[in-house]
């Protein structure tokens, strides 16, 4: 939902009789997603002031195109519009020659006013942005994108083509069954959300670590979005196995996970080292790194290390969403989702010893049934 790609006008005046969903690669660009870094925190800096609620960090849609209309413009000159990977999609599900986006995914790319549901024009021209790419039409959740052009894997020609959604909201409505729940997605990044009935975008926001993002029926979602997840735990376990080809030994990813979950679930490796895991730091402190401290003779178990680099990612996440913001909303479970999580039961185990509250393992996290669901509903 942060991620951009840009297009050409697709033109199918001379495929009669041929519905396909392709595009040719000539007329498209490369997907830049969230995990892009082109954007450092000098560049973000140098960046017009928006008067939008909502924060700004490489890797967002409207910060990339800044960084190419300075940078390398011929680039830019090649396409006349663009969207999220899954706005393009629905481009070509319904062959519009207009963009449509949701307010969900255009709040993920900055520069957007939510109250007035439009981008904040002003900002952007005065940093010259290519403002003539921008989808012109900004759709609520559940609204309708177009209709499909042709018949298609026995879908008629004609069904209602919903405006994209974002995907972290549609994994979450998959998700929720009780306004008391949050959310805990744990996959290669990490994500704690809740419902936040009250939230105004002309309110300041107490915190930098929390976002909110357009949700469902006029509701925003409150986000604690960590850059660190299952990506720390996975360079973990990949460092230990090239240790041990280096010692001339090969053992599977499979079989290190499998031993140190093994090794970290057992309580008796509860100790002192505090393990901080921002290897990619966070969006409110890009240039944050990773440490260690509290190390003793009696830490330097696999156990123990383990089980300590579990416990610093669900406190980090705590750190940013604290046990008492959901205590103040009155949320009175977690649901756990994310093969990161559900795989990993030395995270549920911290999880639970952070957050004093139980945790459920939702059964269906996925953004798709999730987005399927929204359409129904709405």
């Amino acid at each position: 939902m942060h991620g951009v790609t840009l297009w050409k006008n697709i033109d199918r005046s001379n495929e009669e009789g041929i519905f396909k969903l392709e595009i040719e690669r000539e007329q498209v660009s490369n997907l830049y997603t969230w995990q892009d870094g082109r954007c450092d925190p000098e560049f973000l800096k140098s960046l017009p002031k928006s008067k939008s609620y909502l924060s700004l960090h490489t890797g967002f849609g409207c910060a990339t195109l800044f960084w190419f209309s300075r940078n390398k413009p011929e680039k830019l000159a090649k396409y006349d519009r663009c969207g999220t990977i899954q706005d393009l999609a629905v481009s070509l599900l319904c062959e519009n020659n207009e963009v449509t986006m949701s307010t969900q995914n255009a709040a993920s790319w900055g520069y957007y006013l939510a109250e007035e549901n439009e981008w904040d024009l002003k900002a952007l021209n005065e940093g010259n942005f290519p403002v003539r790419l921008l989808p012109s039409k900004i759709f609520k959740p559940g609204e309708s994108a177009g209709k499909l052009k042709s018949s298609w894997f026995g879908i008629p020609e004609g069904t209602t083509i919903g405006v994209a959604l974002g995907d972290l909201q549609s994994s979450v409505y998959a998700l929720l069954r009780d306004p008391r729940d949050a959310v805990l997605n744990i996959s290669t990044s990490a994500q704690l959300a809740y419902i936040h009935p009250t939230f105004e975008p002309a309110v300041k926001c107490d915190s930098e670590k929390i976002e909110y993002f357009p949700y469902f029926d006029g509701k925003y979602i409150a986000v604690a979005a960590s850059l660190n997840g299952g990506n720390t735990l996975a360079t973990f376990v990949k460092s230990l196995q090239q240790w041990t080809m280096e010692l001339g030994f090969s053992v599977p990813q499979s079989k290190v996970w499998e031993r140190l979950i093994a090794l970290g679930k057992e309580d008796s490796v509860i100790n002192d080292m505090k393990i901080t895991p921002t290897l990619l730091g966070e969006r409110y402190a890009p240039e944050q790194t990773a440490n260690v401290s509290g190390i003793t003779l009696d830490t330097l178990s696999l156990g123990h290390i383990f089980r300590s680099l579990c416990s610093g990612l669900i406190k980090n996440i705590h750190d940013m969403m604290p046990h008492d913001v959901l205590k103040k909303m009155e949320i009175s479970r977690i649901v756990g989702n994310g093969s990161g999580l559900v795989r990993n039961v030395v995270l549920q185990k911290e999880v639970s010893r952070w957050y004093k509250l139980p945790l459920e393992l939702g059964n269906s996290g996925d953004a798709a049934l999730g987005a399927a669901l929204a359409v129904i509903h709405h």
